[in-house]
């Protein structure tokens, strides 16, 4: 699976959004992207990409944009399809 398959999916089955949500999608936009939201997507991906984000990475994540831009820094990368 590639990596913006695996992210996509990680919003998808987290926040229950559909993949039509995905871009421009931010904190709190969406009833479920919660704080506790937030820690199960933020689970979602650690596991998806077996990477340990940084607590100020975590709070920082602010969107589905700039997850990407923040998971730059651990060495993963996004190609559009």
């Amino acid at each position: 699976m590639a990596n913006l398959e695996k992210y996509n999916e990680a919003f998808i089955s987290s926040l229950g959004v559909s993949a039509e949500q995905l871009k421009g999608l931010a904190y709190q936009a969406v009833e479920s992207w919660d704080s506790v939201g937030h820690m199960g997507l933020i689970a979602a991906l650690e596991d998806a990409f077996d990477i340990v984000m940084d607590t100020d990475d975590i709070i920082d994540f602010s969107s589905y944009e700039h997850g990407m831009e923040i998971l730059a820094k651990y060495n993963i990368h996004f190609q559009e399809k």
